[in-house]
Formats: structure tokens, sequence, C-alpha cells
């Protein structure tokens, strides 16, 4: 009887564990079978990373950004893991590029998400336009301490030294400004450069938009011209051959009409002659 007992415990037991297997199975199917992106969902996900793309710019390991993004889409209604906001990052700028090298206003039709990129990478240049602008600034201003430093050991040198060693310490004094106006000139030049390329990029970017778009817009015309054409001509066309079978009507009805008309004189002059007849 105890052995019995025991074993229907085990299968109960058994049973138990296939159960919670079971659910555990269809609670991860469930997880995976989570709803396509939309484009109001991608667009609120493109908005979170344009707020958090310059600490993944600063950092290395971004495991915990990925985590932040995925809390603030749930907190919008949205259930996407860490990975899954990564992955569809990755996707995201792949396409991008890909469609790089088409014309801004067909890529906004086969991409609908182009400017949210777009803002995201010019944003990102522009910050790192501006950090070159502040690391050249610290440069200019290390340059500046370093020659107050030689200027004080100048001056050092000079209570040591007689009137030859002052001299060549004036020399010094005025070498070391000549250079550091000339680095610091030269850094503000390369930056210039640099601002005078990416307008350049953007004035051709947009010029060859609107050619671009002038073109289709030219082309939409002619074709447009072209269809009105053709639709007059279909317009005439049926015209004509309206009037034609109305014509064709007309003849017909009067061939009918005269018809009736030698139908009933031969009827008439028929019947009149069996009258005469019979008389």
């Amino acid at each position: 009887m105890e052995g019995h007992n025991l074993l229907h415990h085990h299968q109960r037991q058994q049973q138990q564990k296939q159960q919670n297997q079971t659910h555990n199975i269809t609670n991860v199917e469930v997880i995976d079978r989570l709803p396509q992106w939309s484009i109001q969902e991608t667009k609120e996900f493109l908005m979170i990373r344009l707020e958090l793309d310059q600490a993944f710019m600063e950092t290395k390991r971004n495991k915990q950004l990925w985590d932040v993004i995925s809390n603030k889409m749930k907190d919008k209604g949205y259930l996407r893991t860490s990975e899954q906001c990564k992955c569809k990052w990755k996707n995201l700028v792949t396409r991008y590029k890909g469609y790089e090298s088409m014309e801004p206003e067909a890529m906004r039709h086969q991409f609908p998400f182009y400017n949210e990129l777009q803002a995201i990478f010019t944003a990102r240049m522009q910050r790192m336009l501006w950090f070159e602008a502040s690391e050249l600034g610290s440069k200019k201003k290390a340059m500046k301490l370093s020659s107050e430093d030689e200027e004080d050991d100048n001056e050092e040198s000079e209570r040591d030294h007689h009137n030859k060693g002052i001299t060549s310490s004036i020399r010094k004094k005025k070498k070391g400004k000549i250079e550091t106006g000339g680095e610091t000139s030269g850094s503000n030049k390369g930056l210039k450069e640099i601002l005078e390329d990416f307008m350049m990029q953007q004035m051709q970017m947009e010029s060859q938009w609107i050619e671009a778009f002038e073109a289709r817009e030219n082309e939409r015309r002619v074709k447009e011209m072209e269809w009105r054409q053709a639709m007059e001509t279909l317009e005439n066309e049926r015209i004509m051959n309206d009037q034609r079978w109305r014509e064709r009507e007309e003849q017909r009805r009067l061939r009918e009409e005269a018809r009736a008309e030698k139908r009933d004189v031969l009827i008439t002059s028929l019947l009149n002659k069996f009258t005469r007849e019979e008389k």
C-alpha cells in the first residue's frame, strides 16, 4: 500500500513538472511573438535614441544605455527588450546607409524614417565639430600657459646671465609667440575648412534635391500635357463617331419610312384591285 502511494506521488510530481515546463515554453513563445514595430513606435524609439546619442558616443559598453531605452519604451506603452532595441537600431542604420546613394525625395518615400536618422547624424556631426573647436581652444590655452612658464624661466635666467643671455631669452620669447600664433591660426584655419566643407556638402545636397525636384516636376507637366492631348483626341474621336452613328441612324430611319410608304401603297392598290374584281 505504501509503495502504491509512493508511485502515485511520483507520478503527480512528474505531471506537475511537465505542466510547469509547458507553461514556461508558452511564456517564451508569447515573448518571442511580439508584434512588429509600427511607424509611430519606431519614431518614438528614434526620439529616445536621439536624446541618448551623446552618451552612446562617450561610452563603449552601452548595454546599460539600451536597458534605459527599453525602460523608456515601456513607459510609453511599448514592450521591447534591450536586445530588440539594439537590433532595430542596427537595421535602421543599415537601411539608411543603403539609401544614401538615392535622391533625398525618393529616400523619404521608400524609407519613412529618413528625417529622424538624418537629425541624429547631423546632431552628431555638430557635436564633433564643437568638440574639435573646444579641443583646439584648450590647446591654445595650454600653449599660452607654456609660453608664460617660459617667460618666468627667462626672467629668472636674466638675473644670473649677462646682456647676451637677456638678448637670447627675448628672442626665444618672440619665437615662442610666433610659433604659438602660427599653430593657433593653422588650427582655426583647419576648423574653418571643415565647417566650409560641411556647409558645401549640405548646399550641394540641397541643390541636387532642388534640381531633381524640378526635373520630376517638368516630367510630370509633360506627361500631364500628353495625357490631356490624348484625352482631347479621344473625346474628338468619340464625338465624330457619335455624329456618324446619328447620321447612319437617320438614313436608316428614312429608308424604313420609304419602305413603309411603298408597302402601304402596294397594299392599297392590291385591296382596290380585289374590290373591283369582286364587283
